[in-house]
């Protein structure tokens, strides 16, 4: 069944979410359409997510509400129905994405090797993607073009930026000052910073490095809260700008800071996207499974403290993929460890 003899008139890929997971998807999409450029892609993708993604040409988007449930299903299905693809690729491990697959007819239904296909996803595929151990998850996604038999790796995250994005980023960084992004949430609440430490690291920025300082995010409560606090610690520092972009003005304004502090959150993986540094910052997550895949000398890399602290073991001896999402892991990573890696990191592109 594979590789394929010839390239497949279609091809469906399934990533419905999160966020940074389809920003790793991008590369897999670009490494198709070089390779295989007749061949018609479809992807299957959560509602949210498509607000960035939809903006990549020559690729059919299909949305699926993951909110709503059965009904969200049933949508699906009725969309698809009568269509038929040569192959799927299943890149996601949730039974909420195989249930999904069900609504995909394809006649290679292509998803992870046997120990990596959890959540049952093994009982919706017959082909299966080479087996490996301890891989960043955007080189487990490079194992589906290489079943396929496309050997390269595109890394390519180009999406074009509508005009209006690209306005929104130049009135916020209209000049050549160094700016910091700070996106301080990920949806995962143990795993952020005390918003005092970001509120210091701000401060640190402007008055070491004289840099802009702009806080950004989505609308969450956590969020907001999150900046609120952060603005009122850091004074006139810092302009808080959470909540009030879309993902498209984000990665606008993303490709034109200096730097982006985050924890592992999409935000991570969109300023990767566009090129910029990535100080991320990790203790309940590995960096080396999840991390910013072009910004790995930046990260503050406490995962191992985390791991001894709090399961008393080494990282090595956990599974992968394993979090340590305890009340104050994040606390394991120190200010000066923070702002060391800015005075590195202004220092190095001086």
């Amino acid at each position: 069944m594979l590789p394929l003899a010839e390239p497949p008139r279609s091809l469906c890929i399934l990533r419905l979410s999160s966020l940074g997971d389809t920003c790793h998807v991008v590369p897999i999409v670009r490494t198709l359409q070089q390779a295989w450029p007749a061949t018609q892609l479809t992807w299957i993708i959560g509602s949210a997510e498509a607000r960035l993604m939809t903006l990549i040409e020559g690729v059919e988007f299909i949305t699926v509400n993951k909110g709503a449930g059965l009904a969200g299903q049933r949508a699906l299905h009725a969309q698809l129905r009568g269509r038929r693809f040569d192959v799927l690729l299943h890149m996601q491990l949730s039974l909420r994405a195989s249930l999904a697959s069900l609504a995909v007819a394809a006649d290679v239904r292509l998803g992870f090797d046997r120990r990596r296909a959890g959540e049952l996803q093994w009982l919706f595929t017959n082909a299966r993607i080479a087996a490996r151990s301890r891989e960043h998850v955007l080189d487990s996604l490079f194992g589906f073009p290489a079943a396929l038999g496309i050997r390269e790796r595109l890394l390519r995250w180009d999406v074009p930026l509508p005009a209006a994005a690209r306005a929104y980023a130049e009135r916020l960084i209209p000049d050549a000052q160094p700016t910091l992004v700070i996106s301080p949430c990920s949806r995962h609440a143990r795993r952020n910073w005390a918003s005092e430490r970001y509120a210091a690291l701000a401060r640190h920025a402007a008055t070491v490095h004289r840099m802009r300082v702009i806080l950004a995010g989505g609308p969450s409560d956590l969020e907001r809260r999150a900046g609120a606090a952060i603005a009122q610690g850091a004074g006139a520092a810092v302009l808080n700008q959470i909540g009030q972009d879309t993902l498209p003005e984000m990665l606008a304004l993303l490709a034109r800071a200096t730097v982006l502090v985050s924890p592992d959150s999409g935000p991570v993986h969109m300023a990767t996207m566009v090129g910029t540094p990535v100080i991320g910052l990790y203790a309940a997550t590995n960096p080396a499974r999840s991390g910013p895949y072009l910004s790995g000398r930046w990260c503050v890399d406490a995962y191992a403290r985390a791991a001894r602290a709090f399961r008393g073991c080494e990282p090595q001896e956990l599974p992968w993929g394993h979090k340590i999402e305890e009340p104050g892991v994040m606390d394991l990573i120190q200010l000066d460890e923070v702002t060391a890696r800015i005075d590195e990191l202004l220092g190095s592109r001086t």
